[in-house]
């Protein structure tokens, strides 16, 4: 998605190849067309957005343990649990896990806390298609760099 209001993550924190983890932030804006009938006067981050946010980070996940060989599409959400409200200027941290990665899907177990408290959580289901199918990959390279996804690689090789 390239709209503004789409890019739900503003930084790849951090990248574990080895335990297949991803960290990421977002911080929600104080303005956004999303808010005008979510809700007038009680702004909330609607609950598809945080999965949306969710299934981004898994995405970069998935990007990440497969070199950029496939792209990864949201197939299916699998337990979601809403847990709390989520207001303008909240501070998000993501977290992506990699269960399995193969046979043209990948399963990951994500959730997103604020302030150290749950906020949502789910298993989250994405088809990979190999960039050769789906033109793709520069537009998917470009966000991830804009992201830190290559710096985040790059500091977690050098941990090893």
């Amino acid at each position: 998605m390239l709209l503004e209001y789409f890019q739900m993550i503003d930084r790849v924190e951090a990248v574990d190849g080895a335990r297949r983890v991803l960290k990421a932030r977002s911080v929600v804006p104080s303005k956004s067309p999303v808010f005008e009938g979510h809700f007038p006067g009680m702004p909330l981050v609607p609950g598809v957005l945080l999965i949306e946010t969710m299934a981004q980070a898994s995405g970069f996940l998935v990007l990440a343990a497969s070199d950029f060989a496939a792209m990864p599409f949201l197939m299916s959400v699998d337990g979601a649990k809403m847990r709390t409200f989520v207001e303008p200027d909240a501070v998000l941290d993501i977290e992506a896990v990699l269960e399995h990665d193969g046979s043209g899907y990948a399963v990951t177990k994500t959730k997103i806390t604020s302030a150290g408290k749950k906020v949502c959580d789910a298993q989250l289901k994405l088809r990979t298609m190999p960039f050769a199918e789906v033109p793709l990959a520069d537009i998917v390279r470009k966000r991830a760099g804009e992201v830190g996804l290559f710096e985040a690689l790059a500091a977690s090789a050098e941990g090893k």
